[in-house]
């Protein structure tokens, strides 16, 4: 199953492509480059529009694939649709991909070092298919293979299937799986002993992540927990430790539909503050 890049001739439509070559190179797959540009019913002349956009296009998916080292498979496609959203999804599943790839870094609301467009936040709340996001700059990267996952994972029933598919990448992209349990502490009087408390329980979780993603690993992976606490969760993810090559996965939020991507009020802070890819993971069946 290939990796897909929703692709525009941007700098993010660059760095989509730089964190897709990467992720396609790490799990052993190939990658699919896709443009999809919207229809046109009233042109002058009549009937070129489709045919000169589709020029232009291929012309841009060219240089884009000329951006990905020989040693990735590289495949484009073109298609039209009305919503690009929804031409997205149905690319993706059209060739069966197991994740698309966005760039955080084109037109929007600004957050932290990605930029989440209107497709792009489209896409956060309808695809039935993993979504990451590259931040910005990802194209400047010397990193060419994931360094290693984190996954940040709650105790919402939601929390095994999430954690499922993050060792399933850290396996077969035999790297390392970091567990991270992130807790928000107000400095309220008098809840010191109650914030312990949180932050124990957190630890206690943590531990049994660790024990089950061992079970659930195919093959030998270090897997570590981690328990960060700050005044609120911005706070605690920047005290963890980042590199270049890292990558960080999370479930969608509990309103989303079975199957479906929700990007959860937890998720949207953490990408305040994130300098690193982040996977969002569709909600199970319920």
């Amino acid at each position: 199953m290939p990796i897909l890049v929703a692709y525009l001739a941007t700098p993010g439509g660059a760095d989509a492509v730089a964190l897709g070559a990467r992720l396609a190179r790490s799990l052993s797959t190939g990658l699919e480059i896709s443009m999809v540009l919207p229809p046109e019913t009233v042109v002058d002349p009549p009937g070129n529009y489709e045919e000169l956009l589709t020029d232009r296009a291929e012309s841009w998916l060219a240089e884009a694939a000329d951006l990905v080292d020989d040693d990735v498979s590289v495949t484009t496609h073109i298609s039209f649709h009305e919503s690009s959203a929804e031409g997205i999804i149905t690319e993706a599943e059209r060739v069966g991909a197991e994740l698309i790839v966005v760039g955080g870094g084109g037109g929007g609301a600004l957050v932290g070092s990605l930029t989440l467009g209107s497709v792009v936040n489209d896409l956060m709340h309808s695809s039935p298919v993993p979504v990451a996001v590259a931040p910005r700059g990802s194209r400047s990267s010397g990193v060419n293979r994931i360094r290693e996952v984190t996954c940040a994972i709650g105790e919402r029933r939601e929390a095994p299937e999430v954690l499922r598919a993050a060792v399933r990448g850290a396996a077969r992209a035999g790297v390392g799986l970091r567990l991270v349990s992130l807790v928000a502490v107000e400095p309220v009087s008098g809840a010191a002993k109650t914030d312990a408390e949180v932050i124990e329980r957190a630890r206690t979780h943590a531990a049994g992540l660790v024990e089950k993603a061992k079970e659930l690993a195919t093959n030998e992976i270090s897997v570590t927990g981690e328990v960060t606490s700050g005044r609120h969760i911005e706070d605690a993810v920047n005290k963890l430790d980042w590199h270049d090559g890292d990558l960080i996965v999370v479930g969608s939020s509990r309103l989303a539909q079975p199957r479906r991507i929700f990007l959860g009020s937890t998720a949207a802070k953490m990408l305040r503050v994130l300098q690193v890819p982040m996977v969002v993971v569709p909600k199970g069946d319920d």
